[in-house]
């Protein structure tokens, strides 16, 4: 990747809400043992096995039962949420055998609780500590290895539309509390951006906007602006529609099916927008010299992507790792199913998207001071 740029500015990376552990060193030259790798690899069979029974209790329904009318028996809860009794007891012990669930074995029959923490993480959709459908964009990808095994042979893809709704809704309800709750006062902060979204009348385009919650935050912060969303997915195209009107906010927000190089017919913007979905585009340099296009004379364009690491050093912190799943498993391939293709993935390094930047005619490219927000890091760049 280039690390040429197209600015002086150097961006610093953002910190993120969770502190990630440190990759193994090599400062030890001593060789990993076989015993050694294969505990690694029974350790990491536990905690997939763990994630996919997360999946089923989140999609079941089991965990919301939990929490509304817990403690309760394996048959209480199969009664309760239209399963099988025998599947929930297995559930159930599972997951007090893994320490998710608290079990009463005083009690005949055993009943089973969750506790308060565990219940926010898995169940509060407005926390920002909910991860209740991270699960999900694995079972997406896990769905489709056959297809998978293929791209990764002849460099073909699995489109975002294959994926389906599991991987729509994980991606969506991940960032919807994050949008709610700190997105107005993140870009409150940034001075020059607040003012600009600020002014009577303007117009503001969101680009990939998925299921609308960005969007739909941004409108409420900025009840004098208009809003036009752009995206490709037809199904994330209808969920937005549904949340603005939820919301009350239809009347000023346009979700459009087209693609984000169709930004330059509707403009100009004063601001254009794209959460996290450069690095899923297959040719992100068009897309962002169409937006570069629709700004106004004043305008800029935002970007909140993945803050990973400057660049690639071998072993890594959690964060990098965990990009690097979703990049193999569901970003890369999709980029990758619409020809010709950068290729981008999920670890988009800051130098990778500063060339895009320059080679879409932006003229400088600068790290938002926003912090703390999830895994993400916020670009602004500025045309020539």
């Amino acid at each position: 990747m280039s690390t040429t740029t197209p600015s002086t500015t150097t961006p610093s990376t953002s910190t993120t809400t969770t502190s990630p552990s440190p990759g193994p060193t090599h400062s030890d030259d001593r060789p990993v043992t076989a015993d050694a790798f294969a505990e690694r690899i029974f350790t990491s069979a536990l905690a997939t096995a763990e994630t996919m029974s997360i999946y089923l209790g989140e999609r079941l329904g089991w965990y919301d039962c939990l929490v509304q009318h817990g403690p309760v028996s394996a048959d209480e809860l199969a009664d309760r949420t239209g399963t099988h009794r025998r599947y929930a007891r297995e559930w159930l012990e599972m997951q007090s055998a893994f320490g998710i669930l608290d079990a009463d074995l005083d009690a005949d029959p055993i009943r089973f609780g969750i506790q308060p923490g565990v219940a926010e993480a898995l169940t509060d959709t407005a926390s920002l500590a909910y991860l209740g459908t991270l699960p999900r964009m694995f079972a997406a990808s896990f769905g489709q290895l056959p297809a998978l095994l293929d791209a990764y042979r002849t460099g073909g893809g699995v489109s975002w539309a294959e994926l389906g709704a599991d991987a729509r809704e994980c991606q969506a309800a991940l960032n919807r509390p994050w949008f709610d709750r700190q997105l107005a006062p993140a870009l409150a902060g940034v001075d020059g951006l607040h003012a600009r979204l600020s002014r009577s009348g303007a117009r503001i385009a969101d680009v990939g906007f998925g299921a609308g919650y960005s969007t739909i935050a941004l409108a409420k912060a900025y009840p004098e602006a208009t809003f036009v969303g752009l995206d490709v997915d037809e199904a994330s195209v209808q969920m937005a529609r549904h949340a603005a009107a939820e919301a009350g906010v239809d009347d000023r927000v346009e979700f459009v099916l087209a693609d984000a190089s169709d930004a330059g017919q509707r403009g100009p913007f004063d601001v254009v927008f794209a959460f996290e979905c450069v690095h899923d585009m297959p040719r992100p340099v068009e897309v962002l010299a169409a937006a570069r296009a629709a700004l106004a004379p004043d305008g800029v364009m935002v970007i909140m992507d993945e803050a990973v690491s400057d660049e690639f050093a071998g072993p890594a912190d959690d964060l990098d790792k965990i990009m690097y799943a979703f990049s193999l498993f569901v970003c890369l391939p999709d980029g990758m199913s619409s020809t010709p293709s950068a290729g981008t993935g999920t670890v988009m390094r800051a130098s990778t998207l500063r060339t895009y930047a320059q080679q879409a005619g932006f003229a400088e490219v600068e790290v938002l001071p926003i912090e703390e927000f999830s895994f993400f890091r916020f670009y602004q760049l500025t045309p020539g």
